[in-house]
């Protein structure tokens, strides 16, 4: 199957609607798949699950976490959305709903082990994955994912320098909830980004 033929497929995709994996937790509202795949870039983008807004506009990381995450990058908008640069492909391919604190759920649990492998599998010239949030950095990491997202995200090194292929680059989630994490934890602008920006410029030339 080629890459627009299995991009065609997702966009039909409504498990998560009509045969959810619980039978009284349907996904409550028209699902609406958002992933970006590409057999040029060499850079993938996995993330958790898109929210409202990036439900309603279509759009990727279309949010001020997206705002952020660009920042992380040094890239604009352009170069982002440049599907020969950037794959972006969530855990969760539409937009799970809140909770009931009014927080986002989590990524629909059928969507990964439907279609993931699938995707991945088609893009086998990725050499770097950032693995945005914990659901990515469990499904991409495997044993070397920490009992936590600071030790994850602190023992970078080590996992961009082990034998994973492609190579993987852990991220906290760049939401606004964040933000006290940044602050308590400088290494990861003084340390981390550089190295991210680093091989980002190198991968997107």
């Amino acid at each position: 199957m080629i890459l627009a033929d299995l991009h065609g497929e997702i966009a039909r995709c409504r498990v998560c609607r009509d045969t959810p994996l619980r039978a009284d937790d349907p996904l409550p509202h028209e699902p609406r798949p958002i992933v970006v795949m590409s057999s040029v870039a060499r850079i993938l983008i996995a993330g958790q699950a898109p929210g409202l807004r990036v439900h309603e506009s279509g759009i990727p990381f279309n949010d001020a976490s997206g705002d952020r995450l660009r920042g992380w990058l040094q890239v604009d908008r352009e170069t982002f959305y440049d599907p020969d640069r950037f794959a972006i492909v969530p855990m969760g391919f539409c937009f799970p709903g809140y909770g009931a604190k009014g927080s986002d759920l989590p990524p629909r649990r059928e969507c990964a082990p439907l279609w993931r492998q699938k995707v991945i599998d088609r893009m086998p010239q990725i050499e770097l994955v950032l693995t945005v949030g914990q659901y990515a950095q469990a499904w991409h990491m495997g044993g070397l994912r920490q009992p936590n997202m600071t030790e994850t995200v602190k023992a970078w090194r080590e996992t961009l320098f082990s034998n994973l292929s492609p190579a993987v680059l852990p991220l906290p989630h760049p939401s606004w909830r964040n933000s006290g994490w940044l602050k308590r934890n400088p290494w990861f602008e003084e340390e981390l980004l550089p190295v991210l920006r680093n091989r980002v410029k190198l991968l997107i030339s």
